[in-house]
């Protein structure tokens, strides 16, 4: 999972560029481009080695559970033979808020919130364009209405994608970048895992014999460990991205970003803890390839350990020991994931720790879109 600065961004027809200076803003076409800069305003022109700069005039304006999945229906299972599975969630991202996050966040969400008009513009253009066919209109003017429909389209993207996106620029110094990397190694490796499960909710069981001698019941999905931008933002660098059921962990160089649909929260490194542990997993399913099975039992067990012969197709299970890790905060982060390979969560851990003792107090600069 590779690691790069980017020193540009386009977001629409606007390009965000940073330099030493700081953060300046152009657009325009190839071979003639107007921007605002560090240094004042500026036009910029000229093709094939030949080239014209010239600046313009400033304005003037202003845990280790032994833990089973749902098992096959058949046999009936007695109910009461565990408790019922209470959810393993975070809390509404509006609680999910560190202090320095706190102006970024009222962005982001801001943004989020506006209303995307290319959508209207494209079935009003349709829709026009429709009537004008259906009303027998001039053949000449179809065409115009097709054009004008997907100019005025193109535009109204445009200024959706100016109005509803955040830029963030990040500039490392070498040890910021070094303790980026890193996590981005440590993600590497969490995303090599031959499988990878976001646990939903767990309970205990009062009757193991109907669970393969399991003391713990979850509920889990798969999820994935990649590099992916979140929505609405633009930034410089690549970012990992955790799904962790109904929302998503994005991992920024100086904090984590919650998504989900109702909006987006913050965890500074700082408030984040990450707990590694290994746990041996009765597996229902195919076992994955890198898993390392440490033991056998039964999908209905007796009091000794042995299969209960009362039940057909009691066919063996593998144990397998898996890694867990858990990331919670005391503004109520709270996510468990399972790796298929034990080995790869205390990098994991230990990315974050460095992160957390590497950053600065401002490591970040924001640029505002429209």
């Amino acid at each position: 999972m590779g690691f790069y600065l980017r020193k540009s961004i386009s977001v629409g027809p606007l390009r965000f560029n940073l330099s030493k200076s700081g953060i300046g803003v152009s657009t325009g076409v190839k071979g003639l481009r107007f921007g605002v800069g560090p240094r004042g305003n500026y036009v910029h022109m000229g093709r094939g080695g030949l080239y014209y700069r010239a600046t313009l005039p400033p304005s003037s304006a202003p845990r280790k559970p032994l833990i089973q999945p749902d098992l096959p229906s058949s046999p009936q299972i007695p109910s009461g033979t565990h408790a019922p599975l209470e959810e393993i969630e975070s809390a509404h991202v509006s609680q999910i808020v560190d202090s320095s996050s706190r102006e970024l966040l009222d962005e982001l969400n801001r943004k989020r919130a506006k209303m995307r008009r290319w959508p209207v513009v494209a079935v009003a253009s349709v829709a026009i364009l429709g009537l004008g066919v259906s009303s027998n209109w001039p053949t000449w003017l179809l065409p115009v209405l097709l054009v004008a429909g997907a100019v005025g389209t193109y535009i109204a993207h445009s200024r959706d994608a100016l109005e509803k996106t955040a830029v963030l620029f990040y500039d490392f110094d070498s040890d910021m970048e070094a303790a980026y990397a890193q996590l981005h190694s440590a993600a590497s490796q969490l995303a090599n895992c031959a499988a990878a499960w976001h646990i939903e909710a767990s309970g205990k069981v009062h009757d193991r014999k109907y669970h393969a001698g399991a003391s713990n019941l979850v509920r889990r999905k798969s999820t994935s460990i990649q590099r992916a931008e979140p929505p609405y933002v633009k930034t410089n660098i690549e970012t990992i991205a955790v799904g962790v059921g109904r929302q998503t962990l994005h991992f920024f160089p100086d904090r984590i970003l919650v998504y989900d649909a109702n909006g987006v929260g913050a965890v500074g490194y700082s408030e984040l803890r990450v707990d590694v542990s290994a746990t041996r997993f009765i597996e229902s399913d195919a076992v994955p390839r890198d898993a390392e099975v440490v033991g056998r039992t039964w999908m209905y067990v007796n009091k000794s350990g042995g299969p209960d012969r009362r039940f057909k197709n009691n066919k063996e299970l593998p144990v397998c020991c898996y890694e867990e890790i858990a990331l919670s905060s005391q503004s109520g982060l709270n996510e468990v994931l399972q790796l298929s390979r034990c080995g790869s969560g205390s990098n994991f851990a230990k990315a974050i720790s460095l992160l957390s003792r590497t950053m600065p107090k401002e490591s970040s600069s924001v640029a505002q879109a429209a």
